[in-house]
């Protein structure tokens, strides 16, 4: 993972853009994984600004358990 660095250089994020990376930007109690997208759009739960962000790792998808077969006729 790369250093936190203060939000008020987001509009940099472009450079830093790189296959398999997003970024992770939080305000001290809240955190958001998120590719740049200038401005940013805040989730509609955060109350305060985003203070630091930084560049880490895609999470690897997770995959879901096949859904189970279905059951037959109740009676």
């Amino acid at each position: 993972m790369s250093e936190w660095i203060d939000f008020e250089r987001w509009p940099d994020c472009k450079r830093m853009e790189r296959p398999g990376i997003v970024f992770e930007v939080t305000n001290g109690d809240q955190t958001l994984l998120t590719g740049c997208v200038v401005p940013l759009p805040l989730p509609s739960d955060w109350v305060a600004h985003p203070l630091r962000f930084r560049a880490v790792p895609q999470p690897r998808p997770r995959h879901s358990s096949p859904l189970p077969t279905p059951a037959g006729p109740q009676q």
